[in-house]
């Protein structure tokens, strides 16, 4: 695996996260409400521009319904391509 900057750490977690959010036909206020969290947050994370809390992250993938690790999984994967 290839060093990463943290701004592409950032931006592969934002797409992850809206992968799995499109894929349940979730808005980004409805996730967000799910999640506990601001919906102009989410929208942060999706475009990579928060360096995101592991407490949200697991708020987040808590609301998708999907495991943190999971979720982290499948970030690596798109790190990886």
């Amino acid at each position: 695996m290839t060093a990463i900057t943290d701004g592409e750490l950032k931006t592969a977690f934002g797409e992850t996260v809206r992968k799995f959010r499109t894929a349940r036909g979730l808005s980004q206020e409805k996730l967000a409400e799910r999640a506990n969290i601001h919906r102009t947050y989410i929208g942060d994370v999706e475009r990579g521009l928060r360096n995101i809390a592991l407490v949200n992250m697991r708020r987040i993938a808590s609301a998708l319904e999907v495991s943190l690790s999971a979720l982290i999984a499948e970030m690596e994967k798109r790190e990886d391509a």
